[in-house]
């Protein structure tokens, strides 16, 4: 392609991310593709010959965007968000066109700079302790992987990495705790079965009693605690393990405290909203990630550490072919993490917190925690829907009841329900299992919902409920 057809391709591109971000509510919310039905209408082998651009971006519009769940849709209130804004689309049309790879300091010296600098915001944005380091990764899988693996070498003194494991470590998590822990033991060989999983009280958070009581079994049977993984915001019930009880313990035993705060993070960078920090001193390393509430496109993982010299002696390998004059003057983030590549992500976190202002993401945090709680209202006010957990932060854990039915029977209801309201096309919700009880999940955290939005799916929550009652022979709704 030459430059002048990929300009004129690039305004066209552009003008129709414009009118897709300005139609967004006229898509429905989840794709109702089949399984297989995209890859049916994509050919089975490559083309021999190119094709021209326009052809290709109608099948995109054809063939691709049916098979789209839109993200960025108002109705959007399954999981957590992937929020993404103008301005961090614009930022990433400028990566991908500078094509950067930004694995050392030579490589672009931008690139690390800025990240540095922007990791510095971001710190002071959470109120996070000043001794505390960050670097960018992909996601808060690999953050925590990074962790688990910091851990495991600080324990052992750095023997692992070099004659593999001779002891048998210990990690502790919540039991409300999100998947990646468990796919980080395994990965970092600990052993699915040296993952303990600690009770939760009836707020669905760790239970500092009953983590110190594990502990305390491993020690009487010469296994080594390791890690802790606590979290700030579990995926079910969004949670909030108690750090201010955790760390001590952490700290009496010698083990690193992780702490994952993936979605929540961003509710800190409201001072009013930080109380669930506290503790958070006693934390090795705290990851969240912009990606998902801070209105920065997926990738963003914000990984924070106390002592970087351990994150870089877990991870640094200098052949000679890498090695470079400045490397005692800069940091080299590709001894920060896993990857040796890396992607300059730093660009958009600049251009997202510069355009909106520390004030302008904190208005965002407020306003939808406030919308969720007036969600939540509605619920506890309505005799026909109950709470299944307390409302924290931007999520609802809700469902419908009805005198007299067991709980296989309302779980049978509440799943009807939850895929009628999800097609409509209008609104997403998402489930979990909170004590036996299925729930569904109302996450208000998408950058483009309003109050209307929330209203709305109340009331097609509420209407939809009404017509499975009428079905059902019922009409006391």
């Amino acid at each position: 392609m030459d430059n002048d057809t990929f300009r004129k391709n690039a305004h066209q591109f552009v003008d129709w991310m414009a009118d897709y971000m300005e139609n967004i509510e006229s898509y429905p919310v989840k794709s109702k593709v089949q399984p297989g039905e995209v890859k049916s209408r994509v050919p089975d082998s490559a083309p021999q010959w190119g094709e021209e651009m326009d052809t290709i971006f109608k099948d995109f519009e054809n063939i691709i965007m049916p098979g789209i769940s839109h993200w960025q849709h108002p109705g959007w209130f399954a999981y957590f968000p992937a929020n993404s804004s103008p301005e961090s689309v614009l930022a990433e049309m400028l990566t991908a066109g500078l094509g950067v790879q930004g694995m050392i300091w030579d490589t672009s010296p931008s690139a690390t700079e800025l990240e540095e600098v922007m990791m510095r915001w971001l710190r002071d944005m959470l109120g996070l302790p000043g001794d505390f380091t960050g670097v960018i990764q992909d996601t808060a899988s690999t953050a925590t992987l990074c962790a688990l693996l910091s851990a495991r070498e600080r324990i052992t003194h750095f023997n692992i990495n070099e004659k593999g494991f001779q002891q048998t470590l210990r990690v502790y998590t919540s039991s409300q705790t999100h998947s990646s822990i468990e796919k980080g033991v395994k990965i970092a060989g600990f052993g699915r079965e040296n993952l303990v999983l600690i009770d939760t009280d009836d707020r669905f958070a760790m239970n500092p009693k009953a983590l110190e009581q594990a502990i305390r079994k491993d020690l009487d049977q010469g296994l080594i605690p390791c890690c802790v993984a606590a979290t700030l915001g579990t995926t079910s019930s969004l949670a909030m393990d108690p750090l201010d009880a955790i760390g001590p313990i952490c700290q009496k035993h010698k083990i690193w405290l992780h702490v994952d705060a993936a979605f929540a993070g961003t509710a800190a960078i409201a001072p009013e909203h930080r109380e669930f920090m506290k503790g958070v001193h006693h934390a090795d390393s705290f990851v969240f990630n912009p990606h998902k509430w801070m209105l920065t496109n997926f990738d963003c993982s914000a990984y924070f550490v106390k002592q970087p010299d351990i994150l870089r002696r877990t991870f640094s390998i200098l052949p000679e072919y890498l090695k470079t004059r400045a490397d005692d003057q800069v940091n080299n983030y590709r001894d920060w993490g896993i990857q040796l590549g890396r992607r300059f992500r730093a660009l958009k976190l600049w251009f997202v917190i510069r355009s909106r202002g520390v004030e302008g993401i904190r208005h965002m945090v407020r306003e939808h925690i406030r919308l969720a709680q007036w969600f939540a209202d509605q619920v506890k006010d309505h005799k026909d829907f109950e709470l299944t957990a307390p409302t924290s932060l931007t999520l609802v854990c809700f469902r419908h009841v009805r005198p007299g039915l067991g709980e296989d029977e309302l779980t049978t209801l509440n799943r009807t329900l939850l895929e009628r309201i999800n097609a409509s096309g209008e609104v997403y919700l998402t489930h979990t299992v909170l004590n036996g009880k299925y729930s569904l999940r109302m996450s208000v955290a998408q950058r483009n919902t309003l109050q209307r939005h929330v209203e709305n799916a109340w009331q097609i929550t509420r209407e939809i409920a009404r017509e499975i009652e009428d079905q059902a022979g019922d009409t006391t709704l």
